[in-house]
Parts: C-alpha cells; sequence; structure tokens
C-alpha cells in the first residue's frame, strides 16, 4: 500500500467545509459518491455494478466507453471520478475529508514517494499545470504532486544556464584569440593602432549584436503562450525546449559565419600573403576546434553533475514530505484510538450510540481545525522562511559576479603572444571552470541549509500540534465523558492512560512503516542513480 497520509494536507487547501465521520479502522478511500451508491445497494461494493444497474444495462466492466440506458456512450464512472479539479490538480477524487481517506491503499502515485522519471512520461500529464520555480527552495512549498514536474522544470532551467554561460565563453574566447593575432600584427607594424583598435571594436561589437538577438528571441520564447505567469504545463515546457533548440542552432550557424567574417576582415587589412593568410586561417581553426573540444567534455561532466544534483533534491523533498505526514498519521492514530475506547463504552451501555456519534463528530471536527492551521501554518511559514534566504543567496550571488568580474577581466587584460595562445584558452578556461564551481557549491549548500531549516521548521510545528491534539483528547477524557458517561474522574483518568498506552505501539507501527519506506525510496533512487 502507497502511503496516502498526504491527501489530508492537501484538502486542507480547500474550503470544504462538508466532512464524513469513518469508522476508526482504516478504510480505503471513496468519495460522497461513492458511500450513496454503497448504502442503497449494501450488498453490492463496485461502482460499476451500482451504475450499471441504476442504468438498467449490462456492459464488459474493462469497456472503457459504456452504454447508457439511451443508447449513448459515456467514459466509466471511475474515470469521471479521476477527473482533476482544480488547474495544478491531475486526480483529486473528492474534497471529502474523512480521515479514513489517509490510508487509501489504490492513490495513483501523486506523491514524492517515487522518483520523477516514471511520472513524467504519462500523456495525461501533459495539459497540467504546475507552479513555475526559479530555484530549488520554492520546491520546498509545492503541493507533493507538483514537485516532480517543478524538478524537471530545474534541470531544464540549469542545462540552459550551463549551454548560456559555455556558448559565452566560446565567443569571449574567439575574440581573445582574434586579438591574440591582430595584436602580433600591431607589433610587426602590419595594421596601425587606430585600425587595430577599430577593427576589433567592430568585431566585438557585432559578437555582442549576436547574443542580443539571441537573448531577445529565447526571451519571446520563454513569454509565449504564458496565460497564467504563475503556472505552466509539459506541453509549454517541451514547445518552449523545441524553440529554445532551433533559436541556438541558428545561433550556432550565425556565429561560424560571423568568425569566417570576422577572419576575412582581419585578413583584408593585414594585407598578409595568400600563403599566410592560409597558414593563420588554419591556425584559427585549429584554436577554435580545440575550444569545441575543451567546452564539450565540460559540458558532458557538468551535465552529470546536474543529474546528480536531481537525485539529492528528490531527497531532501522526500525527507520534508515525510515531515509533513506526520500529523495528519498521528491524528488518525488518535482518533481510533479514542474511537474504540468509545466503542467500548457503547457496549457496557455507558454511552449511547447517538452520544458515541456526537463525540466522535466533535472531535473530529476539532482535530480537522488543528490539522488545517497546522497546514497553512507550515506552508506560509515556510513560504517567508524561503523568501528570506532566497534574498541572501541573491545578495551572496551578485557578491560572487563582482568579484569574478573582476578575476575575468584581470586575465584577459594581460598580454598574450601567438605562441601563448593555448595556455591562455587553458586558464581562462580553467577561471570560469573555478567560478562556476564555486556558484554550484553557493547554491548546493544553501540547498542544503534551506531544506534544513524548513524541516526545523516543521518539527517545532510538529510538536505545537501534536500538543494541541493531546489537549482536546484530555479534554474529552477528563471534563466531557464524567459529564455525559457518570463515570468517576478516576474511572476517566484510567481511560486516559489506556488511550496513551494504546497510541504508543501504534505511532511505533507507523515509524516502523516510514522507515521501511524511506529505506526503499533511497534504494530506488540509488537504482536509478546507477543507470
Amino acid at each position: 500500500q502507497k502511503d496516502d497520509s498526504q491527501r489530508l494536507l492537501e484538502s486542507f487547501s480547500s474550503d470544504e467545509k462538508e466532512h464524513t465521520l469513518k469508522k476508526s479502522k482504516a478504510e480505503p478511500y471513496t468519495s460522497e459518491e461513492e458511500m450513496v451508491l454503497e448504502e442503497s445497494e449494501p450488498p453490492l461494493n463496485s461502482n460499476v455494478t451500482a451504475f450499471a444497474l441504476k442504468a438498467k444495462v449490462i456492459y464488459p466492466i474493462n469497456q472503457k466507453f459504456r452504454p447508457l440506458a439511451d443508447g449513448s456512450s459515456n467514459p466509466s464512472l471511475h474515470e469521471n471520478l479521476k477527473q482533476s479539479v482544480l488547474p495544478n490538480q491531475v486526480m483529486e477524487t473528492s474534497t471529502s475529508g474523512s480521515l479514513g481517506s489517509l490510508s487509501q491503499g489504490d492513490k495513483e502515485d501523486c506523491s514524492s514517494s517515487t522518483t520523477i522519471h516514471s511520472t513524467t512520461s504519462d500523456d495525461r500529464f501533459q495539459a497540467r499545470a504546475f507552479l513555475k520555480v526559479i530555484s530549488f527552495p520554492e520546491v520546498l512549498t509545492c503541493e507533493s504532486f507538483d514537485v516532480k514536474l517543478c524538478l524537471c522544470s530545474l534541470i531544464l532551467k540549469d542545462l540552459m544556464l550551463l549551454d548560456t554561460e559555455l556558448r559565452k565563453e566560446k565567443h569571449m574566447m574567439f575574440v581573445q584569440v582574434l586579438k591574440i593575432y591582430f595584436t602580433d600584427f600591431r607589433h610587426k607594424k602590419k595594421v596601425t593602432d587606430d585600425l587595430f583598435k577599430k577593427i576589433l571594436l567592430i568585431q566585438e561589437n557585432d559578437f555582442q549584436e549576436l547574443q542580443k538577438q539571441l537573448d531577445s528571441r529565447l526571451q519571446n520564447t520563454e513569454m509565449s503562450g504564458a496565460h497564467n505567469s504563475e503556472y505552466q504545463t509539459l506541453e509549454d515546457l517541451e514547445r518552449k525546449e523545441r524553440e529554445y533548440s532551433e533559436h541556438l542552432i541558428d545561433n550556432m550557424e550565425a556565429f561560424w559565419k560571423q568568425t569566417d567574417k570576422a577572419q576575412q576582415a582581419f585578413l583584408d587589412q593585414s594585407k598578409c600573403s595568400s600563403a599566410k593568410a592560409t597558414k593563420i586561417m588554419t591556425d584559427l581553426t585549429e584554436k577554435m576546434i580545440a575550444v569545441e573540444s575543451l567546452l564539450s567534455e565540460s559540458q558532458d561532466l557538468q551535465a552529470m553533475d546536474i543529474q546528480e544534483r536531481l537525485f539529492n533534491w528528490e531527497l531532501m523533498v522526500k525527507m520534508i514530505d515525510s515531515l509533513k505526514s506526520y500529523i495528519p498519521e498521528e491524528c488518525k492514530c488518535r482518533l481510533n484510538i479514542v474511537s474504540n475506547i468509545l466503542d467500548h463504552l457503547t457496549v457496557k451501555n455507558n454511552l449511547s450510540v447517538r452520544q458515541k456519534e456526537e463525540l466522535l463528530t466533535d472531535l473530529h471536527k476539532a482535530f480537522w481545525e488543528q490539522l488545517a492551521h497546522f497546514s497553512n501554518e507550515c506552508i506560509q511559514q515556510s513560504k517567508d522562511l524561503i523568501l528570506k534566504r532566497l534574498e541572501c543567496r541573491a545578495k551572496k550571488r551578485e557578491e560572487f559576479k563582482h568579484r569574478q568580474k573582476a578575476e575575468r577581466g584581470s586575465l584577459l587584460s594581460k598580454t598574450f603572444h601567438i605562441k601563448d595562445v593555448n595556455d591562455f584558452l587553458k586558464a581562462y578556461h580553467e577561471l570560469l571552470e573555478k567560478h562556476r564551481q564555486a556558484q554550484w557549491e553557493l547554491e548546493e549548500e544553501d540547498d542544503c541549509k534551506s531544506t534544513e531549516a524548513v524541516a526545523d521548521l516543521y518539527k517545532e510545528l510538529y510538536s505545537k500540534a501534536s500538543h494541541a491534539l493531546a489537549e482536546l483528547v484530555t479534554e474529552l477524557f477528563l471534563q466531557t465523558l464524567p459529564v455525559v458517561t457518570g463515570l468517576s474522574v478516576r474511572q476517566c483518568e484510567l481511560l486516559k492512560e489506556e488511550w496513551q498506552e494504546n497510541l504508543v505501539p501504534q505511532l511505533e507501527k507507523w515509524e516502523t512503516h516510514r522507515q521501511r519506506r524511506w529505506k526503499l525510496f533511497q534504494e530506488q533512487l540509488l537504482q536509478e542513480k546507477k543507470v
């Protein structure tokens, strides 16, 4: 069975006030419609059968479109129940708030209990809207059914950023190599200083214009189809990726055309012999082939690092998701045991059935309010926390950028000769790799600290919520029951002690189950990591 404790927290975001009290025993989740059918046809548990009897038709159980009484067809009842009700949800079957729903065993897997790779291949997620995020800490505040898609979108952003940085590095390397050759010709008095500066400025401006055109096209792609700036769909992502690819290929072709143009302009102004021009063109081509090889190898290694980051993110998200489930599960355990004790009192005629139901209904409502408060506090306080951390991260990033810009400027200001071109390429690439690594480590450290901060917050809120639930039960046993049942305070104290004794093994059992699921998740993640 899949742990479905997250469903209760998810349902808190709705304004649904009607809740049906279930028996304390763990039961599969059923919608209000299903319960109506079950009550009207006690011997028949199948929604399909009930629907068939109601429509007075017989049809194959596995038939996708089943005929109605009037001869028309309609998707199965099960399929209708699984249609989404919110723009960013894909399979909430009902907002019925029964605590029994916590133990649903056959919910389709939309939680973060499995990894990303099996989910995104499903066609039904194509039109699914999910929150736009720009950094990992924001994912920690997302609903669990959005998490995987948010992580996918972040990975694509990282890959795009890496591509952008490597492309700019390639452009800068070419301009600097050209500058080194120009400088050599200037020293040999084959070009004047003014002509040298003019040609170099033209080339730098041309490459900058090329980058501006690409940035503009990418920005247009990013903004196109953005009906809601806060949400996006997989279809949007795939469309953007296709358009990005087209833009980048066009830019790549334009870049190489520009390099040819730059080399030709250089040779025209230098007025060197045909043999010399051929040698220079060959040298420049060889240097740029070396640059391409260097950057390609770097890209492969860093793309692997980005995938590694995905697995680390999934672990951190799962940890937070696990903490979210503490209070709903504890709430269910507490309520189940109270229900069992009240059942026992009913059997002994200390309580009427109606009194028992009223007490359970009141307690259920009080528990629900505490859970709703816990959920809201988790969401709001974690968002505030993440916002502050992201502001600090942005400041650190700016400091990094200024320092790194100064380091790049220092290296580019040095004078290199033609024989030193390879040394320059290596030094410049290593400097930028060092900068990327520093930025990477800063973000990884902040991701971990943000996760730890949210985890500490959830533990604190969990402690408060747990105490509040205990107080509600204490009030029931020591204040309400003596009045309703006529039992002595001492007898009610003994009942409370019985409740506490029964609660401990239940929570320990759930914790063991949670730890087993956590270990299984880690093993699964490790296997995917090896692949």
